[in-house]
């Protein structure tokens, strides 16, 4: 019996994002929260490690993640995705292309990259996992591409979910916000309830990175700097937190610390 292609399978298991290339990661990897039954991963690293500790440098973030339960029961439905990047950082857009959202309905990945290209910030994969009633789930594997873009009228990353068996393209808005604490900079992506209950996100991989030149000035989607006090020459790296909020109201977030080096220069 062949199974269905529902077009929401892609997108409940948009993410975080968060978030490259490669296989997925598996759940013993990177740290690790629970919430009842539900348990959350995250792991990622910074590139490069060594960067100035008094001024910004350029940074490309990956983050890899997952979802399960410790019962092995359904997966829960996330209805809100949360990526924090450090405060350590910033995120520059000035002169980088935007990207609305409406021009990549209906693409493939050549096809978003021919009319979007400009302002690609980040590619990545994610896994969902789709439960139909009386058969056994089944995974649906997409390709992500992640382009900077204006949301509601403010800065934000449309993502593009693309998976070719079966043929499905599903493309989501985040919301680029700021707000107090370790993690300044929230990407937050509501999915819409008409998406349906039964496909879940499962696992996600993604790397956000992009260097442009804008007035002749080299310029980088993410900066960073690694503020260790002089006599030091090592410390850590607020580097991201994955928080998502589920479709009971429970909320469950995950964040990785990471060494950074300081430079010279």
């Amino acid at each position: 019996m062949r199974r269905p292609a529902p077009a929401v399978a892609v997108a409940a298991a948009v993410l975080a994002v968060a978030v490259s290339v490669g296989a997925l990661v598996g759940a013993a990897r990177g740290e690790r929260a629970q919430r009842g039954e539900v348990i959350v991963s995250l792991d990622g690293g910074l590139s490069p490690k060594r960067l100035p500790r008094d001024h910004l440098a350029p940074l490309s973030i990956h983050l890899s993640g997952d979802i399960r339960t410790a019962d092995r029961s359904l997966l829960p439905r996330v209805t809100r995705i949360e990526i924090g990047l450090p405060v350590q950082g910033a995120v520059s857009t000035r002169g980088l292309p935007t990207c609305p959202a409406r021009r990549l309905r209906n693409t493939k990945p050549p096809q978003a990259l021919a009319v979007c290209g400009g302002a690609l910030i980040g590619r990545g994969h994610l896994t969902a996992k789709v439960f139909l009633p009386e058969q056994g789930p089944f995974e649906i594997h997409a390709r992500l591409l992640l382009f900077n873009s204006r949301v509601d009228g403010v800065r934000g990353v449309v993502l593009q979910a693309y998976s070719s068996e079966p043929p499905i393209v599903v493309v989501l808005p985040f919301t680029l916000r700021h707000r107090r604490g370790t993690f300044g900079r929230v990407l937050v992506a509501d999915l819409p309830r008409d998406l349906g209950p039964r496909p879940r996100l499962a696992a996600f991989e993604m790397t956000l990175f992009r260097r442009y030149r804008y007035r002749g000035r080299a310029r980088s989607y993410l900066s960073a700097s690694c503020p260790v006090p002089p006599r030091l020459t090592a410390g850590f790296f607020t580097l991201a937190r994955a928080a998502y909020t589920l479709s009971d109201g429970r909320q469950i977030g995950v964040e990785i610390t990471r060494g950074c080096r300081a430079s010279r220069s």
